[in-house]
């Protein structure tokens, strides 16, 4: 048994499965290969971005994969550069037209700030983009809207001033790195965790903790990484281009213990660091 049929409801109804397929930084052909490959493979939750520049190859490998679309679940973002209404119902439209598909799943907000102005002040501008959200959700061209990289205080912003909540917050998340402030604020107010980088970009897979509990369950250390985070209610955004490894990060039939997760969460790892 994989993950494959096991689903997260969002706070709106929407059914989003519990794993996805990331796809950042692949580009061209590579980006088309590895997402024909995971669908291929069973995955039916695919997350790109306008950022990954790759929009147009996602869509192409959806389309040449003959899976009825609504059997898919996917996710694009919108620039995080983009902080006024116009342009951000602008940039959705030039996504769908790249993904060369009728509508998206979850459309969220890249980030709070522009990648090179994290200091500024974009409060204003964040409520700007997502009433462009709601917009897009209440005309049905999105089945669900969020954010990502938004901390409790952002989202603050959002639900004070905004009038639908959030159905997901994708923040950087895995075992060493803890967000408990935002996972816990986005769990009381039902807004599902999806993690980015949840493998640690590779670096933490050869922590002693990780290979010990691998060896124990007969499981990879990435797959106990990804079954850390769903035992917790996450969806993790595993990627990869390597065929084996697109496989087996879909192979999580396996559940950890309390004092496992507990134990994961102790160890304190950053690989930008």
């Amino acid at each position: 048994m994989s993950s494959l049929n096991e689903f997260y409801e969002l706070n709106n109804g929407v059914k989003l499965p519990k794993i996805g397929f990331g796809t950042s930084p692949l580009k061209g052909d590579e980006a088309y290969q590895a997402v024909k490959r995971a669908l291929d493979y069973g995955y039916r939750h695919i997350d790109t971005a306008a950022l990954y520049n790759n929009e147009d190859m996602v869509g192409k490998a959806i389309i040449d994969s003959g899976i009825p679309r609504d059997e898919l679940f996917l996710t694009t973002k919108l620039d995080a550069s983009i902080k006024n209404y116009d342009d951000a119902i602008n940039a959705f439209n030039q996504s769908l037209d790249k993904l060369n598909l009728d509508y998206v799943d979850l459309y969220l907000i890249h980030a709070p700030w522009p990648w090179d102005d994290k200091e500024g002040d974009y409060r204003a501008g964040n409520i700007a983009v997502y009433k462009a959200l709601e917009a897009l959700y209440h005309e049905g061209k999105v089945k669900a809207i969020g954010v990502s990289n938004f901390t409790k205080s952002d989202l603050e912003n959002i639900l004070a001033n905004c009038k639908v909540t959030p159905a997901v917050n994708q923040i950087r998340y895995f075992v060493g790195i803890d967000q408990e402030e935002t996972v816990s604020f986005c769990q009381s107010n039902s807004i599902l965790i999806e993690a980015y980088s949840p493998l640690g970009r590779g670096e933490i897979l050869e922590h002693d903790t990780l290979i010990n509990l691998s060896k124990r369950f007969d499981k990879t250390p990435a797959q106990i990484c990804l079954r850390y985070l769903i035992d917790q209610h996450i969806a993790p955004l595993p990627r990869s281009k390597t065929p084996l490894r697109i496989k087996e990060n879909l192979e999580l039939d396996f559940s950890l213990s309390k004092d496992d997760i507990k134990t994961l969460k102790a160890i304190r790892f950053d690989p930008r660091k």
